[in-house]
C-alpha cells in the first residue's frame, strides 16, 4: 500500500518512548512555505549508544550479508548483495543502527528521490529480535527529519497492510487526497 506523509509537528508526548529527548531545530516544508519547527527523538542518540547500538548513515562498514539476513528476516526476498550495493549506491538518505555487541545492523531504512519535492522510502526494517523496544520509529523519525529539512515535502513509502499502525504515528496516511498509487511491475519470465 503506498502511503503519503506530510510531516507538520512532532509526535504528541503521549506516543513517545520515555527516555532523554534531544531537541533539533529544522525547517519543515509543505506546500512551498518554509516553517521552522522543533523535532524531539522519542529516543536520543545518547540513549541509544547507552543502550548498545550505533546509529550510521552511511555505507561505511555495513555488511550486505548481514544486512540481507535481516530483510530476510522480516519477509523480504533475499537479494543479491551486488544489486544491494548498487541500490546503496544510489541512494539519497540512509539510516541504519548497528548493534555493537554483534557489529549487525538490526535496524534500517532508506529514501530515494528528486532531492527536491518527492522522496520515496524503502526498506524499512527491524531483526525481529530487536522489534517493539523503539528502533524502527528512532530510524523513521531521523530519515523523516533529514528529508524534511531539505524541504522535501512529498514522503512516500510501501507498506505492508499489517504495519500500517506503525507509520500513522508518524504523519503518513492512506491514499490522501484520493490520490492511487500504481506500480508497474515486469515479472522475470522462467527460464526453461
Amino acid at each position: 500500500m503506498l502511503l503519503r506523509g506530510i510531516i507538520s509537528k512532532p509526535l504528541p508526548s503521549s506516543l513517545r518512548l520515555k527516555t532523554p529527548i534531544r531537541p533539533k531545530t529544522v525547517a519543515v516544508s509543505a506546500h512551498a512555505t518554509t516553517d521552522t519547527k522543533t523535532t524531539n527523538y522519542s529516543i536520543s542518540d545518547q540513549a541509544l549508544e547507552s543502550r548498545g547500538f550505533i546509529l550510521r548513515r552511511t555505507i561505511d562498514d555495513l555488511n550486505l550479508d548481514h544486512l540481507n539476513t535481516a530483510f530476510v528476516a522480516v519477509g523480504f526476498p533475499k537479494r543479491d548483495p551486488q544489486k544491494i550495493k548498487l541500490a546503496l549506491e544510489h541512494t539519497d538518505s540512509l539510516l541504519w543502527i548497528q548493534y555493537k555487541k554483534t557489529q549487525r545492523p538490526v535496524a534500517f531504512a532508506r529514501a530515494t528521490g528528486d532531492g527536491v519535492f518527492n522522496a520515496i522510502i524503502w526498506d524499512v526494517v527491524v531483526d525481529p529480535s530487536f522489534q517493539g523496544i523503539g528502533l524502527g520509529k528512532a530510524v523513521m523519525e531521523r530519515l523523516l527529519d533529514e528529508l524534511s529539512s531539505k524541504g522535501i515535502c512529498n514522503i512516500a513509502l510501501y507498506s505492508e497492510p499489517r504495519v500500517l499502525g506503525f507509520y500513522r504515528p508518524l504523519g503518513f496516511v492512506a491514499d490522501p487526497d484520493g490520490i492511487r498509487g500504481m506500480v508497474y511491475s515486469r515479472k522475470q519470465k522462467k527460464r526453461k
